[in-house]
C-alpha cells in the first residue's frame, strides 16, 4: 500500500491540487515582506498552564465581538473582510489563537487519555474575557469555532450578548446526518502526503495552504483569493509560530469528546444567527437545518452558492445580517 501510494504521489506531481501558476505567485510573494496582518494590540493570559495569545482591533463604542477560529486555524483563519464591517459600525474585534496553535500554547503532552475539550476551550475564551475585564460579548465562531461559541452559549449565559454561529454543527458525529465525504477524505490524504512531507519547505506549505483551502470552496461564482491566502501563510510562518502539525488530531479530538450539544441547545435564551452555504463541502449544511430550530427564536442565512469559506462576494448579505442580529441584541440589553 505505502509504494502504491508513493508511485500515485510521484505521478501526480508536486502542484497537484493547487491552481496553476501557484509557485509564480509564491516566488512573487516571497519577493517582498508580507503584509502586517495584526494591525491590533496583542495580548496575552494565562487559563491555568495553558497560555492564550489574543489580539484587539478598534474600540469598543457599542460593543466587543469576540471571533472564535476553526480547526488548527489561527486567530488569522478568517478573511478579514468577515470582521471589518464590525470595525466599521463601532465595534471592538477580539480574535484570539485556540490553544494547540499559533502563538498560543502548543499541547505538547497531548495525548488521547488526556485530551482536551471544546469546554476546555470555552474557558480559554473566558479567560481572555476576563482579562479585558469584559461581563459580555457578542460570541462569533467559524466551523469548529462555532462549536466553541455554542459551548460558550451553553456554560456561560451571561457572558453572551449574542450567539453567530457560522457553517457549523450541533453535532459534528450525529450519525442521521452526512459526514465528511470519502473523496473529500482521500484528496486531503493525498494533499497531505504531497505538500506536507517536507515540513521544513515554505514553498511546500504554502502549497498546501492553497491545495487545503480550494477544497472548501462552493459552486457560487467567485475565486479564491489566492495572493492574499499566500501572504497570509507567508506572515504565519515567518512572523508567527508558524502551523502545528498536531492541531488538527487535537482538536478534531476535542470536537469527538464533547460530544452532543442538540439538548442544552433548546435551552438558549440568546439572540442567535445561523449562517451556512448550500454548497459546504466538509460541512453539511444538513447539520446548520437541524440544530438551528431547535435554539429558540433563531435566525438563519443560507448563502447561495458558498463553500466552507466566507468569500467576501458574499459580505453584504452576511454583514447585513450580523448586524441586525448585534442591534437587537443590544435593544434587548437596553430593555
Amino acid at each position: 500500500m505505502k509504494s502504491f501510494l508513493l508511485n500515485r504521489i510521484n505521478n501526480i506531481g508536486r502542484n497537484a491540487f493547487v491552481p496553476s501558476g501557484v509557485d509564480a505567485l509564491i516566488n512573487e510573494v516571497k519577493a517582498k515582506a508580507p503584509q502586517e496582518w495584526m494591525p491590533g494590540e496583542t495580548h496575552f493570559v494565562h487559563n491555568g498552564d495553558i497560555h492564550i495569545c489574543y489580539e484587539t482591533i478598534g474600540e469598543a463604542k457599542r460593543g466587543t465581538v469576540f471571533m472564535i477560529s476553526g480547526l488548527s486555524q489561527t486567530l488569522l483563519g478568517y478573511p478579514n473582510h468577515l470582521h471589518e464591517g464590525f470595525l466599521e459600525a463601532g465595534y471592538r474585534v477580539v480574535r484570539m489563537d485556540n490553544r494547540g496553535v499559533g502563538e498560543s500554547s502548543w499541547v505538547n503532552n497531548w495525548s488521547r487519555q488526556n485530551a482536551y475539550s471544546l469546554e476546555d476551550m470555552a474557558s480559554d475564551v473566558i479567560a481572555v474575557m476576563d482579562d479585558l475585564s469584559l461581563d459580555k460579548a457578542h460570541i462569533l465562531g467559524i466551523s469548529m469555532g462555532g462549536m466553541i461559541a455554542q459551548t460558550i452559549a451553553i456554560n456561560y449565559p451571561k457572558r453572551v450578548q449574542s450567539l453567530i454561529s457560522i457553517m457549523t454543527t450541533g453535532f459534528f458525529h450525529d450519525p442521521e446526518l452526512p459526514g465528511i465525504a470519502n473523496d473529500l477524505r482521500g484528496k486531503f490524504a493525498l494533499i497531505t502526503l504531497i505538500h506536507g512531507r517536507d515540513s521544513t519547505s515554505i514553498d511546500a506549505r504554502l502549497r498546501m495552504r492553497c491545495a487545503t483551502f480550494g477544497m472548501f470552496k462552493g459552486k457560487g461564482d467567485y475565486e479564491m483569493d489566492m495572493r492574499g491566502m499566500i501572504d497570509k501563510g507567508l506572515y504565519e510562518l515567518t512572523k508567527r509560530n508558524g502551523y502545528n502539525k498536531n492541531a488538527l488530531t487535537q482538536q478534531a479530538a476535542a470536537v469527538k469528546k464533547s460530544g452532543s450539544r442538540y439538548e442544552d441547545l433548546k435551552k438558549l435564551d440568546v439572540p442567535t444567527l445561523v449562517i451556512h452555504g448550500t454548497d459546504d463541502p466538509l460541512m453539511n449544511i444538513a447539520h446548520s437545518k437541524k440544530y438551528a430550530p431547535m435554539i429558540p427564536n433563531s435566525k438563519t442565512l443560507f448563502v447561495e452558492g458558498m463553500g466552507h469559506d466566507v468569500p467576501k462576494i458574499y459580505m453584504p448579505q452576511i454583514n447585513a445580517a450580523m448586524l441586525k442580529l448585534l442591534a437587537e441584541a443590544e435593544v434587548e440589553v437596553a430593555v
